[in-house]
C-alpha cells in the first residue's frame, strides 16, 4: 500500500440510546431495528476503520502500526505515538450518561492503578480504559440538545428555590458550594433520592406525556429519563444534574467544546464529534453503568460554566470553517462545495474526510476517490490534494493542528 489516500470504512456502534435511522440512512443501508448510535473513523483498538485498497482491506490500526512516521509524519509520530484523534458520527436517540473525562496526567495515574489492582480491561467495575484524556469536540448536524457544566451561581439559586423538593439544599449550596451540593446528592442512599425526586417525578410524567413541556425546560429530560427506565422503582441520581447544569441548544453547523473535568451530556439530535483517542469516561447518573463516585468527585470541576456556542473560522478560501480549541490532538473543520468551487490543501499530517450530505471527488497525485454521502476517506501526511463536487458537498475533516 504506497498511496497517500484510501477509502476509510467505520465501524457501527450499536448501543441502546442510539437511533435506529440517521446512520443508516447516512451510510446508504436498509434501516436496522438495533440502535446505531455511532460511527466510528479512526484507529481505536476497540473498533479499527477499515482502509479499502485493489491489494485487499486492513485495519487502520495495523496499518498505523507498520508505517506510522510516514502516514503521521515526524512531529505527530513523535508528540503521540499513535494516530491522536478519533472521529465519529453520533445519534442521539435517548440521553446519555452524565460524564466527566480525567487530565492526561490524572488518566495515566489512573489507569496505571488499575493495571497494578489487576483489574481486567473489561471489568464492570474499571474506570480507566487507557492512559490518555479526552477532550472532545462537536458541531451539530442538526438541532441538538446537551448538558454543559453547571449552571452560573445566581441560576442555580433560583433553580433550588423554585423546585420544592430542592429547597433545602439552598443552604448546602450557599455554605458548601458546587462541590458541597454535588457530593451531598451523590452520597445519597437510594431511598433518600426516591423521598426527593418521586414528588418531582409524579409532577412531571403527567405534563411530559401530554406534551405541554419544553426542551428548554429541565423538567422535560428528567421526565423523558424516567419514561425511559427500565426500573422506575429506583430514581437515577442523574436527575439532579439535569437540574444543576446547563441545557445548551446547538443549530446545525455550530459547535461545543468540552474539556477535562467539564460534566456534561448529549440529550438529543445528530452530531460530528471529534476527540482524542480514548475511551476513558467517569459517569455520574443516567446510566446503567459503573458510577464510582469518590473517582467522579476528584475529577469534576466544580465552578460555574458559561457555555460557549462555536461558529468556527471561516478560512480564506470562503470554502472550509475551522472550529479551533484548545486541545492539542484534534483539530475539527466543515467544508461546503458547490460545482465551481474546488479546495486545495496539503496535509500536515494524517486527516479523515466524510461527506455528510451531496457528492464530492478527492484527488491527490493519480488517484481519485469520488465519495457519495456517508463515504469517508484517510490521507496521510504530505498529501497534497484538491476536492471538487459536481453539485454540492457537506463535508467534515479531522486532522491534529
Amino acid at each position: 500500500m504506497t498511496d497517500k489516500i484510501y477509502r476509510l470504512k467505520g465501524k457501527i456502534q450499536n448501543y441502546a440510546w442510539g437511533g435506529t435511522t440517521y446512520i443508516s440512512e447516512l451510510l446508504g443501508e436498509q434501516v436496522s431495528e438495533e440502535p446505531r448510535a455511532e460511527y466510528w473513523l479512526g484507529a481505536h483498538v476497540n473498533a479499527p476503520s477499515m482502509l479499502e485498497s485493489s491489494a485487499g482491506n486492513t485495519p487502520l490500526d495495523a496499518y498505523l502500526n507498520a508505517n506510522l512516521t510516514k502516514v503521521l509524519g515526524t512531529k505527530i509520530a513523535d508528540k503521540f505515538g499513535r494516530l491522536p484523534f478519533l472521529f465519529k458520527v453520533l445519534d442521539v436517540n435517548d440521553m446519555l450518561s452524565i460524564q466527566v473525562h480525567p487530565s492526561k496526567i490524572e488518566a495515566e495515574k489512573g489507569f496505571k492503578f488499575e493495571n497494578e489492582q489487576g483489574i481486567p480491561l473489561n471489568a464492570f467495575n474499571r474506570n480507566y480504559k487507557d492512559d490518555n484524556h479526552k477532550p472532545e469536540i462537536m458541531v451539530a448536524l442538526s438541532e441538538f440538545w446537551l448538558l454543559h457544566g453547571f449552571l452560573p451561581k445566581e441560576k442555580l439559586i433560583q433553580v433550588l428555590k423554585t423546585i420544592p423538593e430542592f429547597n433545602s439544599l439552598v443552604t448546602v449550596f450557599e455554605d458548601k458550594g458546587y462541590f458541597g451540593l454535588y457530593k451531598q446528592v451523590m452520597e445519597q442512599t437510594v431511598e433518600e433520592t426516591n423521598k426527593t425526586l418521586q414528588p418531582l417525578v409524579d409532577r412531571l410524567l403527567p405534563l411530559y406525556k401530554a406534551g405541554t413541556l419544553d426542551r428548554t425546560n429541565p423538567g422535560y429530560w428528567a421526565a423523558k429519563a424516567v419514561d425511559a427506565a427500565e426500573d422506575t422503582t429506583i430514581l437515577d441520581k442523574g436527575i439532579y444534574s439535569i437540574y444543576f447544569f446547563n441545557i445548551v441548544k446547538a443549530h446545525k453547523g455550530e459547535a461545543v467544546f468540552q474539556d477535562a473535568g467539564i460534566p456534561h451530556a448529549y440529550l438529543e439530535g445528530q452530531n460530528m464529534e471529534l476527540m482524542a483517542n480514548s475511551d476513558n469516561v467517569l459517569r455520574g447518573g443516567l446510566t446503567p453503568k459503573h458510577v464510582d463516585v469518590p473517582e467522579l468527585l476528584k475529577h469534576v470541576v466544580f465552578e460555574e460554566t458559561h457555555p460557549t456556542i462555536m461558529l468556527g473560522e471561516l478560512q480564506e478560501d470562503g470554502l472550509e470553517r475551522i472550529y479551533k480549541s484548545p486541545a492539542p490532538d484534534f483539530e475539527l473543520s466543515q467544508i461546503l462545495l458547490h460545482s465551481e468551487a474546488k479546495y486545495q490543501s496539503i496535509a500536515q499530517t494524517a486527516q479523515v474526510l466524510i461527506v455528510i450530505e451531496g457528492e464530492a471527488e478527492v484527488s491527490e497525485g493519480a488517484v481519485s476517490l469520488v465519495l457519495k454521502k456517508g463515504q469517508a476517506a484517510f490521507l496521510s501526511a504530505e498529501s497534497n490534494y484538491s476536492i471538487s463536487s459536481s453539485s454540492f458537498a457537506t463535508m467534515y475533516k479531522a486532522t491534529a493542528p
